[in-house]
């Protein structure tokens, strides 16, 4: 009787599991190929948002998926038949956005005017056309500084703004964290005055965005929402066990997502009582309506032994553990360093972590549970000075700590930023600011420094062979760094003016999935082959900062890390994946 009644409800459900058809047109009749049909609930579930608008710690929600799918030559694309109520839109490069209820028969899409087509264009290709003046070592320091976050040329930086109303930007942002200097300040803020207005009087000038290609109806993409729009989706981790870790730097909040079912469960990181907002760095974001940042979650990484969570706060000298089965935190408290940032695992079971303020490499070892710190070489007196006041200046309290005084040459702080371990357990580092790269031979605790030829070495990841796969932040390229021959190769990014954040290394299918952060885009370049394939996000103002790779089928994984969220269209943050749709 009971596989009677499984096939009773089976077959009741037969045909919402069917697939319905639409084809996109043109005002010509002619089929649209590359039109972008996204999916999303028309109604939100209820939700437990008790504390201050989020969900309390150990509470599941749910997070319903918004799916997007691309038509093929022919103008078509599918879809099953949903379970609940939905509403589509269908957005395609030149043509007006349509919203319907119903996947059913033809949509005829209606041409964009002109000054609609321009006024879409992503960000970076506004960003191309900004000259500052034809100085470009004044341009790759703002887009050093200002890009840590937030799209540069978006609908909402263009508006219009004096030079004092600029100044007032730039050195809020520098209370943040940005270190432009403080002689470019007055030049910078006119010079955004007078060539945005020079844009918005001229878009004619702006180049036109890549086109969508034919390789995109092959693929869908998932989406999640995740937090509000003063929520920070930093890093996130791919477990094995089958669920998504993210992160919520702002608000010290840990995302634990089942993406077959999109349930999460929020976990809220501890803290001591007594610490302030900010933690030792002080509470830059006190200007935010709302905020929760006592140890400020950063980066993810499991170990391979027991499947806990090494996550690091940016904000204390500690490094966090989370227990996968107790759902709970270990605080290991470190001796000195300061900004952990970026954090790997090795075949050891060892923590290996970026410390981007005192210049550092961290090993945690968990048999011992000792920490091992790597002091990286400074590049002269000045910098040697700074980096070894900064116990001092971190005793001070946060309202009268004195700050750096960067220049163009020099921040005065190298930044390690990103890390990976080499498959022969070698471990290599990147320095943004000093454009270096640190090898690090566990054996023997040698530590290497190698000269990065181009701007702003940010994330690396090691491939199969061996090979370095860095992304030039500033320089726009992709670099690859072979250890062997001691040999840099540069790669031009496919789309203009971008601003590569991170990448990983799909080392089973041999492709490097690089993060775009102004042009909408997460962009794939076959090592092989050496050819690119880019993938429009399904939102308009989409910054990405991490990437996860799914062994199991290839899929890729992102989040929607702009700051703050609010400036994405929707709203909010979201977790995307990409997956390879069955052909």
């Amino acid at each position: 009787m009971r596989y009677r009644g499984i096939l009773i409800v089976l077959l009741s459900l037969a045909p919402l599991c069917q697939a319905a058809t639409l084809v996109v047109r043109n005002e010509a009749g002619l089929p649209l190929p590359q039109v972008m049909v996204t999916r999303s609930p028309a109604q939100q579930p209820d939700a437990d948002l008790s504390d201050d608008g989020y969900a309390p710690h150990g509470v599941t929600n749910l997070s319903p998926a918004t799916l997007t799918r691309f038509t093929n030559a022919a103008g078509q694309v599918s879809f099953d038949d949903p379970a609940a109520p939905v509403r589509y839109r269908a957005r395609a490069q030149g043509y007006v956005d349509a919203y319907f209820e119903r996947i059913e028969g033809e949509l005829v899409l209606e041409k964009m005017t002109e000054e609609q087509y321009i006024a879409s264009y992503p960000s970076n290709v506004w960003l191309s056309r900004l000259t500052f003046g034809g100085d470009e070592a004044l341009k790759k320091s703002f887009q050093l500084n200002c890009a840590f976050c937030h799209q540069q040329a978006s609908p909402f930086m263009r508006n219009e703004r004096t030079e004092e109303q600029w100044i007032s930007v730039i050195e809020r942002m520098n209370t943040y964290g940005a270190r432009l200097p403080v002689d470019d300040h007055q030049q910078v803020a006119r010079l955004m005055q007078k060539e945005y207005r020079a844009l918005r009087e001229n878009p004619g000038i702006v180049p036109e965005p890549r086109r969508w290609e034919e390789h995109l109806s092959s693929v869908e993409m998932t989406e999640w929402p995740i937090g509000d729009g003063f929520s920070q989706m930093h890093d996130f981790l791919l477990h094995p066990n089958g669920y998504i870790y993210i992160g919520d730097n702002l608000f010290d909040r840990i995302y634990e997502l089942d993406p077959d079912s999109g349930e999460y469960t929020v976990y809220k990181v501890p803290h001591d009582p007594d610490m302030g907002l900010g933690g030792i760095m002080g509470n830059r974001f006190k200007v935010f309506p709302k905020m929760y940042n006592f140890m400020g979650v950063h980066s993810f990484a499991y170990s391979k032994k027991d499947g806990n969570i090494f996550i690091t706060p940016s904000m204390q000298q500690a490094l966090l553990e989370f227990d996968v089965t107790t759902k709970t935190f270990i605080t290991h408290e470190m001796p000195e360093g300061y900004y952990p940032h970026t954090i790997r695992t090795d075949d050891q079971d060892r923590v290996w972590f970026t410390m981007a303020l005192s210049s550092q490499v961290a090993m945690f070892d968990r048999t011992s549970k000792t920490f091992t710190m790597y002091d990286l070489p400074a590049r002269g007196l000045k910098e040697w000075l700074i980096l070894k006041s900064l116990p001092l200046m971190f005793s001070i309290d946060a309202e009268n700590r004195p700050t750096p005084s960067p220049t163009r040459e020099s921040t005065g702080l190298p930044m390690p930023y990103g890390i990976d371990v080499a498959p022969d357990g070698i471990v290599w580092a990147a320095r943004l600011y000093a454009n270096d790269i640190a090898r690090i031979d566990p054996e023997t605790d040698e530590i290497t420094m190698i000269d990065f030829p181009y701007n702003g070495p940010r994330r690396l990841r090691v491939d199969a062979a061996g090979n370095l796969w860095i992304v030039a932040f500033q320089d726009s390229l992709l670099v690859k760094y072979d250890p062997v021959a001691d040999r840099f190769t540069s790669f031009e990014l496919p789309v203009v003016n971008e601003l590569p954040y991170a990448l990983n290394v799909d080392r089973e299918r041999g492709v490097v999935w690089v993060n775009g952060n102004q042009s909408d885009t997460i962009l794939g370049f076959d090592i092989a082959t050496e050819a690119w394939k880019v993938y429009p996000m399904p939102r308009q103002r989409f910054f990405t900062r991490d990437i996860e790779i799914s062994e199991e089928d290839g899929a890729i994984y992102t989040t929607n890390s702009h700051f703050p969220t609010w400036q994405s269209e929707g709203g909010v943050p979201t977790l995307l994946r990409i997956t390879p749709l069955e052909q």
